[in-house]
């Protein structure tokens, strides 16, 4: 099963080595990984996603709740939660395509950012399955880059990690 896991750690050095070697050591792959300072500067938020067996991820999440640079820990995959993940996708844009590339972009409710006569460069924000059909959209027009940054993850209303 796919979680997506949020990790509240304090903001020092060798943190993330920590924390994904966890993963690492039990041979789970780590498909995504966000990290950066939360608001106060003294704590960062991991968010990581990975596939495995629920018991080894609920012992992984016990395991890293050990670590004293660990603060909090929560699977957001339990309950209601927010995700979105960024791509910037860089199609090539040639006359005959342009309008189709703009239409697919709008279709998505995505963004052109940069723009040359050959190219266009789309940013599409959304959870997996939108960024996913968006490139699917798009391969066929002729794709010459793209760059996912992997989900972010908020709990939904009250329900979240903090210090």
């Amino acid at each position: 099963m796919r979680h997506i896991i949020s990790v509240l750690v304090e903001n020092e050095a060798g943190v993330l080595t920590r924390v994904s070697g966890l993963f690492s050591a039990r041979g789970f792959n780590i498909e995504s990984l966000t990290v950066a300072p939360v608001n106060d500067g003294e704590t960062s938020r991991i968010t990581l996603v990975s596939v495995g067996e629920d018991h080894i991820i609920e012992q992984i999440l016990k395991q890293l709740n050990k670590l004293i640079p660990v603060l909090h820990v929560a699977d957001l995959t339990d309950g209601p939660h927010v995700e979105r993940e960024l791509m910037l996708v860089k199609v090539s844009a040639e006359p005959s395509q342009r309008a189709e590339i703009l239409r697919i972009a709008d279709i998505f409710r995505s963004r052109v950012v940069d723009a040359t006569p050959g190219t266009f460069t789309i940013q599409v924000t959304g959870d997996s399955g939108k960024l996913d059909a968006c490139l699917a959209m798009l391969t066929p027009l002729g794709i010459t880059e793209m760059v996912r940054t992997g989900q972010v993850a908020l709990g939904r209303g009250d329900r979240g990690i903090t210090r």
